[in-house]
């Protein structure tokens, strides 16, 4: 089982999310990835790895939506592949268009760093079978754009739909209806701002991140 983490220019968490891997499976690897190829053959999971892509000189994201890769990312993602979006790579895919909705500029215009509690509404997902639903967990946020939108039509889809993964307890940038992170109808595509993947064992003072690599490793596993 092979992961592909998407390492675009400014990339500074691909080393994090490797790491993330292989603390939840020993079996398998992950490989880096540059923005300017293709995801290699036989890899089952993408995921485009945290902020500052391309410095974030237009919308965050929007540059990055663009490379190359990202058409291969697409058509793993529609091939039901799965793929994984944190921070700066959650607003990759709503750029992309392969979560709906937009990240702006957190409510207080503040660069946010420091942890958050999350309530996890879907455990029903590849993303979060490890965890329980209402199930409060403990990861860090470090965005300066994680304010989640949408029309009221999405917003009211994605809480019909169950699309909803992670809520905030205590909403720190303004997201609507306290979204922390949402999946796409199929269910293959995450997007989350809050960083799983620098939580991941006691070390880095929570291993409550584990759950979501942990699910996917599960979901994998049974396909």
């Amino acid at each position: 089982m092979k992961t592909a983490v998407i390492q675009f220019p400014g990339s500074n968490c691909d080393g994090d999310a490797l790491h993330a891997r292989a603390a939840a499976s020993r079996s398998g690897r992950a490989v880096r990835v540059a923005h300017r190829g293709r995801t290699p053959a036989g890899h089952r999971a993408g995921v485009p790895a945290r902020r500052l892509f391309y410095g974030d000189h237009l919308r965050s994201g929007a540059i990055a939506a663009r490379s190359p890769i990202m058409q291969a990312v697409k058509a793993h993602a529609e091939r039901g592949g799965f793929v994984l979006g944190v921070c700066n790579g959650f607003q990759v895919l709503t750029e992309s268009g392969l979560l709906p909705g937009a990240l702006s500029r957190n409510r207080d215009l503040h660069f946010l760093c420091r942890p958050v509690h999350l309530r996890v509404e879907n455990a029903g997902t590849a993303f979060t079978g490890a965890y329980t639903k209402g199930q409060v967990i403990e990861v860090p946020i470090a965005h300066g754009e994680g304010n989640y939108y949408a029309d009221p039509e999405t917003i009211a889809r994605l809480e019909g739909n169950g699309q909803v993964v992670f809520r905030y307890t205590d909403n720190p940038n303004g997201s609507l209806n306290d979204i922390a992170g949402i999946v796409s109808e199929r269910g293959n595509v995450l997007g989350m701002m809050p960083h799983p993947e620098r939580a991941v064992e006691a070390l880095l003072g929570s291993e409550d991140g584990r759950g979501l690599f942990d699910s996917l490793k599960g979901a994998l596993v049974s396909r």
